[in-house]
């Protein structure tokens, strides 16, 4: 598939009418299921899932689909993909339960494991994140100039040299693992920043933050976006071992331990826990 600015755009239209679908759901007073891995699952998942399928059908009808809502396909099917949208419907649905704002609409379109466009859509923030290999990334937000449909100003935006006497370092809203406290521990004085979601990726896109490590279990639909729009911006996704995070590499869609940052003048990997 070309990678141009109009299907760049078109995946941002698709992203933006899969959020619309999520707020009157979360603006009201929604239900809540368990799915078998005991996360969290509303109306509004399913709603933005429906819409990006239909969405991304329209666009690109031969290209497959793995989506969190729909991810039973089987390895011997997916090994033979070499481009595929990678889907999270709605990333962060603890965020959207516990109602602070900080949930995502995440595509990315994957060639051969690795993300080469990705689109971060965040509803209730009304800003979009998107970039692609060899366009650069961007920012377009609601800040008083747009519409509440996604229609405000856009800039591009890049990560940052990273703070040497004082890092700031991404944690999560929902998920602190042993290894992250231990990790934290070690690494003297910092400045802790606190987000949800994907939104961790385009907080360092933009520059606002340094490193985000994540030393725990993720789904690779969980991540796919927001490194999309990291590398674009100038940043990586290794694994803990300094190696770039692949996708669809193994019959498992959990990644292994990661981090991901802007500066790669600094070695993050020092700071992970052997």
């Amino acid at each position: 598939m070309e990678i141009n600015r109009e299907l760049l755009d078109t995946v941002c239209r698709i992203a933006v009418e899969a959020g619309a679908e999520t707020l009157p759901i979360y603006r009201s007073d929604f239900d809540v299921a368990t799915k078998d891995d005991d996360s969290p699952l509303t109306q509004a998942d399913l709603a933005a899932h429906r819409a990006i399928v239909a969405g991304l059908s329209e666009l690109a009808p031969d290209t497959p689909q793995l989506s969190e809502e729909g991810a039973e396909i089987d390895y011997d099917t997916r090994s033979e993909w070499r481009e595929y949208w990678l889907i999270d419907p709605l990333d962060g649905t603890r965020e959207f339960v516990n109602r602070n704002d900080q949930f995502t609409i995440n595509i990315a379109l994957i060639e051969d494991g690795r993300p080469v466009l990705g689109v971060v859509y965040a509803p209730a923030l009304d800003t979009l994140w998107f970039g692609a290999t060899g366009m650069g990334a961007f920012r377009r937000r609601d800040d008083g100039q747009g519409d509440g449909q996604g229609n405000g100003k856009i800039e591009p935006i890049r990560v940052s040299p990273a703070r040497a006497d004082k890092p700031r370092i991404l944690v999560s809203r929902s998920h602190r693992s042993d290894a992250i406290e231990r990790m934290l521990a070690g690494m003297g004085d910092y400045e802790p920043v606190s987000m949800g979601s994907s939104l961790k990726f385009c907080v360092i896109a933009e520059g606002g933050a340094d490193f985000y490590p994540r030393l725990g279990p993720t789904s690779e639909w969980d991540t796919a976006a927001g490194h999309g729009v990291l590398a674009a911006a100038g940043g990586r996704v290794t694994d803990a071992r300094g190696r770039p995070l692949r996708y669809n590499e193994t019959d498992s869609l959990l990644n292994d331990w990661f981090i991901a940052y802007g500066d790669s003048g600094h070695d993050w990997l020092a700071h992970v826990p052997k």
